[in-house]
């Protein structure tokens, strides 16, 4: 289920940053990886550590990407899709560990974000191709043999089963901000106190850019990509968008968005955008999926009952919603441009 978003993430410098930046010049570099655009920045005295330490982040990434990735035949996630209905499958405590987090988001969402959402049958197209809906009956098979609840991990010898045949689980809504995690505990381990990590649209920042100085993050509005609707600040935080304006189908008049609600295999209807901001890129990913197809009516709710996560939603009308304690941002008249995020699924 990928989701197309995108939210500018610029830097705000205060006064007397300007001497700071000139002597701690931000390290940055992009490059493709989990199949997504990652970018990572670092801010150090030394232009040499922070060059090393966004190399360690890239390893960081691809080493997480051999584990989880299913679409490497010889990663242990694709073991374990293979064996599905067979057999369990010893893991390292890393993925059983990851898996078991999931697990519990699908818990709390009750299933509107859930894992074993790879093995749906896609019976939807967001290419153009597609002229007419597909069947009820051909909705409910493609969401056959999705239930979280039927994962089973057993703690003792680290092993995963999906116990039923044709069952697949998947990381595309928890992965990237997985590795964002990493990416900034391993680049901060080496002493870098200050930097970003765009992990294909999962943003995570910490420290500051200079004396002053903010992570300022732009929300864009869905309708016009190039105005933004609402502004946030961040230090420690990651902000992980998901929205459905960039990729939908139009049969009948009527707008289909391309982000399948994995319950009833039918796109989800009501908003066009939510972002999520917490400390944990990870849970932001998979909370950015499951209040998207929870909608606003049980989506806004959970996430005011969450401690230290906030969310900002924007309706299919263009109405802007926060979550109670979320605290928006003016605009700053000295702005610099950071990034440019589109988004994920």
């Amino acid at each position: 289920m990928l989701r197309k978003c995108f939210i500018i993430a610029l830097l705000c410098l205060g006064k007397g940053g300007l001497g700071l930046l000139c002597a701690q010049t931000p390290q940055r570099t992009s490059l493709s990886l989990m199949g997504s655009a990652f970018s990572f920045t670092a801010i150090h005295e030394s232009d040499t550590l922070a060059w090393e330490a966004i190399q360690a982040g890239i390893a960081e990434v691809q080493r997480i990407e051999a584990l989880i990735s299913s679409w490497n035949p010889s990663s242990q996630t694709s073991l374990v899709n293979r064996m599905a209905g067979k057999q369990p499958v010893k893991v390292e405590q890393e993925l059983f560990n990851l898996i078991r987090r999931a697990l519990k988001v699908a818990e709390l969402t009750g299933g509107a974000f859930d894992p074993t959402f790879a093995a749906i049958d896609q019976v939807w197209a967001f290419d153009g191709s597609m002229t007419a809906l597909p069947t009820a009956e051909a909705v409910a098979r493609s969401v056959e043999k999705i239930d979280y609840k039927k994962v089973i991990l057993k703690q003792e010898d680290t092993t995963v089963y999906l116990s039923e045949s044709g069952m697949k689980i998947g990381f595309g809504a928890i992965g990237k901000g997985y590795a964002a995690n990493r990416a900034k505990q391993i680049m901060r381990g080496m002493g870098i106190h200050s930097g970003l990590v765009n992990a294909g649209g999962d943003l995570i920042a910490w420290g500051t850019k200079g004396q002053e100085q903010d992570w300022q993050i732009g929300i864009a509005d869905p309708q016009n990509h190039e105005q933004i609707v609402a502004w946030l600040n961040i230090n420690g935080l990651a902000v992980v968008t998901s929205g459905d304006y960039e990729r939908f189908v139009m049969i009948d008049g009527l707008r289909y968005g391309h982000i399948i609600d994995p319950r009833t295999g039918y796109p989800a209807k009501g908003l066009s955008s939510v972002s999520i901001l917490c400390p944990d890129a990870e849970l932001a990913d998979a909370l950015a999926t499951a209040v998207f197809v929870m909608g606003r009516e049980k989506g806004l709710p959970l996430i005011n009952q969450l401690r230290g996560i906030e969310a900002l939603l924007i309706t299919d009308e263009g109405e802007i919603l926060k979550s109670k304690q979320l605290q928006l941002q003016e605009q700053s008249s000295e702005k610099g441009v950071e990034a440019t995020i589109g988004g994920k699924n």
